[in-house]
């Protein structure tokens, strides 16, 4: 089998969250999408995004490298992955290069799993059909304290077991406990509440606003300090009992080998398109697991399903909805958990209505 041929497009969409209501959510996202095509008729897809004004230029990167595997088995991921990595030169892993390289990863897979009549979870290990997911988006630090004390029930009565929030723009310690002591008192104790911090406190916040919240029992705390200062994030882990979980703003795989011996988080959190596709993810969920730590997902719910479900160590699948609907149909959520699909590789078409909707000549 050959690749013969690529289809990018570029699509902007609303950018809102189904799981808000009532509040206008203005702005648009950008997507690039990626079919990557073979001479035995199966088409593979992949998505990237985290452009904004470099959306452009972030398709022609996919653009560039998919010229250079015209010709290649699409099943030699790895080999494929070796030379386009080696074609970027220094341009990588930080940046649009990694962000290019990790749709046509994705594609591959989605090849690979079709080629073989398996699901992507089945191909990476299979390790169950099924895995919690948690509500995210709906709880963002603008956010007042009424609207925090509707939506988190809300959320529960749609199915979800475990949701998460944010902290970090409040001006007191005070009113940034609040936050935390309404949404529990919402949502009630036995529901799982994460929250994000989105790298916004120094080391000494992290440590004091973190032990004021401790008797709210939350999941985890999430992204505390800058994303490189692996000592701090290890000091703030030190401090607290409630688990630390950071990873998402990391590119490439080498950064999660430092965060690790420096045991600055509980929790590893892999984002899809930063970390380099689907062969890098599971490659750092490696490491996570030699360190007796659980992994959880970044973005894209629909393609993120398939690698927490197929590793003993995946712990849960954010289901923040801003790619699904891109595509025809999405993972069903049951119980609150999300479903793998059971259609060879991703299980995922993109849908011809968004993107002769949303498409950007």
């Amino acid at each position: 089998m050959k690749i013969t041929k690529w289809t990018t497009r570029v699509l902007q969409t609303p950018a809102d969250n189904p799981l808000v209501v009532g509040i206008d959510q203005p702005g648009t996202r950008e997507f690039v999408t990626l079919e990557l095509d073979t001479d035995e008729g199966l088409q593979g897809i992949g998505v990237t995004f985290f452009g904004g004004p470099l959306t452009p230029a972030l398709r022609t990167a996919v653009d560039n490298l998919c010229e250079l595997i015209v010709g290649e088995d699409p099943l030699q991921v790895e080999a494929i992955s070796d030379k386009l990595r080696l074609a970027a030169g220094s341009a990588g892993p930080e940046g649009i290069f990694t962000l290019a390289i990790s749709a046509i990863d994705i594609a591959l897979w989605d090849i690979k799993g079709k080629a073989l009549n398996q699901s992507v979870c089945s191909l990476l290990g299979g390790h169950r059909d099924r895995v919690n997911t948690y509500a995210s988006g709906a709880l963002m630090r603008p956010m007042n304290l009424e609207y925090l004390a509707e939506a988190g029930p809300r959320l529960v009565e749609m199915g979800f077991r475990q949701m998460k929030t944010q902290m970090g723009a409040e001006p007191t310690a005070q009113r940034e406990v609040a936050r935390i002591r309404t949404l529990r008192d919402a949502i009630g104790p036995d529901i799982d509440l994460m929250c994000d911090i989105n790298q916004l406190w120094n080391v000494n916040q992290a440590i004091d606003i973190g032990q004021r919240v401790e008797e709210y029992h939350l999941f985890w705390l999430e992204d505390v300090v800058a994303r490189d200062d692996y000592q701090g994030l290890a000091r703030v882990a030190d401090s607290l009992t409630t688990p630390i979980a950071a990873g998402e703003y990391v590119y490439g795989i080498r950064p999660f080998r430092h965060m690790l011996e420096h045991r600055s988080v509980d929790i590893v959190m892999i984002d899809l398109l930063r970390v380099g596709g689907i062969t890098q993810f599971r490659k750092v969920a490696g490491m996570a697991e030699a360190f007796n730590l659980p992994v959880v997902s970044h973005l894209v719910p629909e393609i993120q399903v398939h690698n927490i479900a197929a590793i003993p160590n995946g712990l849960t699948v954010e289901y923040m909805p801003w790619t699904l609907r891109l595509y025809e149909e999405t993972p069903a959520i049951e119980n609150g958990q999300m479903v793998v699909p059971d259609k060879p590789g991703l299980g995922l078409k993109f849908s011809q209505d968004t993107i002769k909707q949303y498409q950007v000549s």
